[in-house]
């Protein structure tokens, strides 16, 4: 794979080309962002997928959710259904996607819309909802709106630095783009990160002297759900346990459950994998499964023997901290 990236080289040319003169256009004004009365924040990346999106949604959501009234808009990628979509207590996964309807099961008091035109979606949550704040999933390279703050994301095993545009690379957007962030969050760290590979990190990213970074790392929880039931991790360490992901990056997971003496095998399938019926019929073979949050909720419906261990992102250096006092001052000087 890595061979065929490689001889796709010059298509990244010209892809770094049009992003290139894309943000130029953005930047001279001749395309004009939009911006919203309605305070709105967004989290998102340079790279295709993989960052911890939807656990820093999670996290902000957490944070904020009994000081502001809330709400989530996102592509909804993958999804059945066609424009806006406001979810309710009826709507099906296949029309908002995976990862809102895991938001929106986790967070009932929030509300999570989505739409591929975020114009359109802040527009019509302005008018139905009226919220204090909109959290724009997965949004950093939709320029059509111009945000109030930006979150961007970039892993510790793979920053936006040492990256390259597509199809040779995973960037989806200039490195310059990096600049309009107002906080950078290095995630994916080593819980161990010392502070002289954080001081490197820093210089790699040179960032403005307007722009914070801050370094996190993902913590599984202690325990595995299953259902309305917890167990242990230790559980599984003498069980027939199978490892199933659809998503961008399970190697974090992996990692975890090989440092635990978890024995599995590991079925790994594409981020935001829709499972055929066969596919569903060989898993309901299986003694143990072992996923996501994101995997479960397409598969809640169709297995009995699923357990979910949940993630979170955890700061260093008191980043939590900033980043509360960050949106905090953004809210103060909006009202």
């Amino acid at each position: 794979m890595q061979v065929i990236r490689k001889l796709l080289f010059p298509f990244s040319l010209v892809y770094a080309l049009v992003v290139y003169f894309r943000n130029l256009f953005y930047n001279i004004g001749l395309i004009k962002s939009k911006s919203y009365q309605v305070t709105t924040i967004c989290v998102g990346n340079l790279s295709v997928g993989g960052t911890g999106k939807t656990p820093m949604i999670e996290l902000l959501l957490t944070m904020l959710q009994n000081s502001y009234q809330l709400a989530v808009l996102s592509r909804g990628y993958k999804r059945k259904s066609k424009g806006f979509v406001l979810a309710d207590n009826q709507t099906p996964l296949v029309d908002i996607g995976d990862e809102p309807f895991q938001i929106f099961n986790k967070f009932p008091e929030v509300r999570v819309a989505v739409d591929a035109n975020r114009q359109h979606g802040i527009e019509q949550l302005e008018k139905l909802i009226d919220p204090d704040i909109i959290l724009l999933d997965d949004a950093y390279q939709h320029r059509k709106v111009r945000p109030d703050f930006s979150i961007l994301l970039t892993t510790y095993q793979r920053l936006y630095v040492d990256d390259w545009y597509l199809p040779t690379g995973d960037l989806r957007d200039s490195k310059s783009a990096s600049k309009r962030a107002d906080i950078i969050i290095v995630t994916k760290c080593p819980p161990s990160i010392s502070d002289n590979e954080q001081q490197t990190i820093l210089r790699k990213l040179h960032p403005q002297p307007h722009q914070q970074v801050l370094f996190a790392y993902l913590e599984y929880h202690e325990t595995v759900v299953h259902y309305a039931k917890n167990l242990p991790l230790d559980f599984f360490k003498d069980k027939n346990v199978t490892l199933v992901t659809g998503i961008a990056n399970p190697s974090p997971l992996v990692n975890y459950l090989d440092e635990n003496g978890v024995i599995f095998d590991h079925l790994s399938y594409p981020d935001h994998h829709f499972f055929t019926k066969q596919e569903i019929s060989e898993l309901k073979r299986k003694k143990f499964i072992i996923t996501t949050e994101k995997d479960f909720v397409r598969l809640s419906n169709s297995l009995d023997n699923l357990y979910v261990l949940a993630v979170k992102h955890v700061f260093k250096c008191n980043g939590e901290a900033i980043l509360e006092e960050s949106v905090n001052q953004l809210m103060k000087a909006n009202f």
